[in-house]
């Protein structure tokens, strides 16, 4: 019988679990799956947890969600197809909805599916290797409830454990001098702590945006937003500012590259993630950059150099659970052989030719056409359930423009579902005069 193992029961990682499930349920022998996880829930990044640093059992935390997060885009735009948010929810509801909201939909189609046996919980995976002679994976794992170690044999392994866990950690002169608190968005958690701080944020892309919006919204006196290439460019609010890139930290003053300063209180790194796979043998690590199309990956989930491998979400992503489910489909039929791959210079030629297209992708609305593609693809191989994909490209442009319209106002827009055609509601409140981002304020009539 065969045997797969998934690393993480977040997003991805349930999405292979149900896409398995469905298999199931269609009379397929899918053999053993095993999917290791080694916090104590389900959800993978949004299970929240106020700890950063280490976690109970000593290992480096994975979740960077943070309190009063929400979401950043349509929730349309990332619709599961077979499990509609009007399924869950049994009502429509607005297009932004809060962490806690969001948690409730994922794992609402998780204990649908009923897949939560197949999850050995506080269980990390110590090591991956693959013997060659007998075409199998070695795979080690510790259980963090009593420090035993234990190696099981898997046919395949799907790597589903994500990327942004792991920070990026520049340093700039001063900082080990800064009399203030210097941290990475990983380990952001409550933008309460910064009412009436001076506040510097390095980056410019999605976390510097929303951290600096948060901050702000719960009572900074300031906020600075250093980029190193361009500014994001929003209408922002009075008291939040785009500077170029930081040089150096004198006492508590940043200087600028265009040779201004100011007093800052704390510094915020919205500085990236780490692709990072200790446990994986180096032969079968994926090593990349944050793109749209990591190299070494057929058809962005299968590693090229052993097909047996595969790697679920490691793009760069605009598409976030509406791709992970078609790659999940793909990755599952895969493994079952349902899907035959082609051999390894067709394989190669493939992920060239996307890698070749990507070279040419300038700007954000080229990215968004360049993953609708990608995911147009995805779709062609798998029996996932159809959705509106022209609609969901369509938003993703909407809401870019609905950003530079208003960037404290873009939330309270209404998306219709490119599954069931519902349009989302406005609001009860808007998004910048509501502080309460719980499920049941959200939901309230």
């Amino acid at each position: 019988m065969p045997r797969t193992a998934i690393v993480g029961a977040g997003p991805c990682g349930l999405a292979l679990l149900h896409a398995f499930e469905q298999a199931r349920l269609d009379g397929i022998d899918v053999g053993e799956v095993v999917c290791f996880e080694k916090q104590s829930d389900w959800g993978g990044l949004w299970n929240y947890t106020w700890r950063t640093g280490l976690d109970a059992h000593g290992d480096p935390v994975h979740g960077s969600m943070y309190r009063y997060l929400w979401s950043n885009g349509p929730k349309e735009c990332l619709e599961f197809a077979d499990y509609t948010f009007d399924e869950h929810f049994g009502t429509p509801i607005p297009s932004f909805p809060p962490r806690e909201v969001l948690y409730d939909y994922i794992v609402g189609r998780a204990k649908k599916s009923g897949v939560r046996e197949s999850i050995r919980f506080d269980t990390a995976v110590r090591g991956v290797t693959f013997d060659a002679e007998s075409a199998t994976f070695a795979v080690t794992t510790e259980s963090l409830e009593n420090r035993c170690l234990s190696t099981d044999t898997f046919d395949h392994v799907v790597v589903a454990s994500g990327h942004f866990s792991t920070p990026h950690m520049p340093e700039y002169p001063g900082f080990q001098s800064f009399p203030g608190r210097i941290l990475h968005s990983h380990d952001f958690r409550d933008a309460a702590e910064f009412a009436g701080k001076d506040l510097l944020i390095l980056g410019s892309s999605y976390s510097a945006e929303d951290i600096a919006l948060q901050t702000f919204k719960y009572g900074a006196k300031s906020v600075t937003i250093a980029y190193r290439h361009a500014p994001m460019g929003f209408g922002w609010p009075e008291g939040i500012t785009e500077v170029p890139a930081l040089t150096h930290l004198d006492g508590r003053t940043a200087v600028f590259a265009d040779g201004t300063s100011r007093d800052i209180d704390a510094v915020i790194l919205c500085t990236g993630y780490q692709h990072h796979f200790p446990f994986i043998d180096p032969y079968l690590r994926l090593t990349t950059g944050n793109n749209l199309y990591p190299d070494g990956l057929y058809k962005g989930v299968v590693w090229a150099a052993n097909p047996k491998l595969l790697y679920l979400g490691m793009q760069d992503q605009y598409y976030t659970f509406n791709m992970f489910d078609p790659q999940a489909f793909y990755a599952r039929d895969v493994v079952l052989g349902r899907t035959a791959l082609p051999d390894a210079d067709q394989m190669a030629a493939d992920i060239a030719a996307w890698r070749s297209k990507l070279d040419a992708v300038s700007g954000v609305m080229e990215q968004i056409d360049f993953q609708t593609d990608y995911v147009r693809d995805l779709l062609t191989l798998t029996d996932y359930a159809s959705f509106d994909l022209d609609l969901v490209r369509q938003h993703f442009v909407t809401w870019e423009h609905d950003k530079d319209e208003s960037i404290t106002g873009y939330r309270n827009r209404s998306f219709s579902s490119p599954c069931t055609g519902t349009v989302g509601p406005a609001p009860h409140t808007p998004w910048w005069e509501e502080m309460d981002d719980s499920l049941s304020r959200f939901l309230k009539p």
